[in-house]
């Protein structure tokens, strides 16, 4: 089976597209964002593309909302109704990396929520940490609602700097057969250094 994964995050703006991108270029993988909420003139989709090899194949967005905020309220604004039920996974022959929308408890409707998309795919998890002030809570809480949920927390990423007091807390909470991903703070975001860093990654 070719290796197919959930990257989510334990916040808004930790880094989870860079961190997709990452991983699509390691695993030479597809990409496929099921929700687009705001930007759609530069969907995290189009910035993946650019950040990864020509030959990667971005599958189009089950939902493509033009409001930059949460799903359901984007949704909202324009009458439209997003279910779980309605989105599926692309098919494709090759690895796929799926980047959520914000964190597990982003509300994708009045009733479901993304984790609740996340156990209907049931693809191993990729979490992105970032380092900021409650940064150890949202990561603990997060790791907590995954295993309530029962969805395989494979990897963690460090996406950027952290003291060290921090990174060993969060380390020491993660359970034994999570994998630990240290990506580097990167000033500027190019094609270049995205295959700098995953050239450093060994044996994902």
């Amino acid at each position: 089976m070719q290796k197919k994964l959930f990257v989510t995050g334990i916040g808004t703006g930790v880094g989870k597209t860079i961190c997709s991108a990452i991983l699509v270029q390691y695993f030479q993988a597809d990409y496929w964002k099921p929700i687009q909420s705001g930007d759609l003139h530069d969907t995290d989709s189009m910035k993946v593309k650019k950040l990864t090899d020509t030959s990667i194949h971005c599958h189009e967005e089950s939902f493509r909302l033009k409001l930059a905020a949460s799903p359901h309220q984007s949704a909202a604004e324009e009458g439209i109704s997003i279910r779980v039920h309605d989105i599926h996974s692309p098919k494709t022959t090759r690895p796929l990396i799926v980047e959520g929308a914000g964190g597990l408890m982003v509300p994708l409707s009045p009733n479901e929520l993304m984790i609740d998309l996340m156990v209907k795919l049931q693809f191993p998890v990729v979490l992105v940490v970032k380092n900021y002030l409650g940064c150890i809570n949202h990561t603990l809480l997060s790791m907590t609602a995954l295993k309530n949920k029962g969805l395989n927390l494979e990897y963690v990423v460090f996406n950027g700097s952290f003291p060290v007091a921090t990174e060993k807390i969060i380390r020491h909470h993660t359970e034994k057969g999570t994998k630990i991903i240290n990506i580097p703070h990167m000033e500027s975001k190019t094609k270049e250094k995205i295959k700098i860093v995953t050239n450093d990654l060994k044996y994902l």
